[in-house]
C-alpha cells in the first residue's frame, strides 16, 4: 500500500474531513488520528497507521 498525504479540512464533532494530495476527500473518527490533530494538519496513511507530519 502506497503511502497517501492528507490534509484536514475541517473538523465536525467526532469527526475530521480531509483530502488528498490527490484530490481524495475522505472523513476519519477524531480517536484514529494521533493527538494533536486539528484543521490544516497534514497526515500520513501509510501500513494502516496515521502519522502527524506537522
Amino acid at each position: 500500500m502506497e503511502p497517501v498525504y492528507y490534509t484536514v479540512d475541517s473538523i465536525n464533532g467526532d469527526y475530521a474531513y480531509m483530502t488528498s494530495d490527490d484530490g481524495v476527500e475522505n472523513q476519519v473518527a477524531m480517536f484514529l488520528l494521533p493527538e494533536g490533530t486539528d484543521v490544516g494538519s497534514r497526515l500520513l496513511w501509510e501500513n494502516f497507521s496515521w502519522t502527524l507530519v506537522n
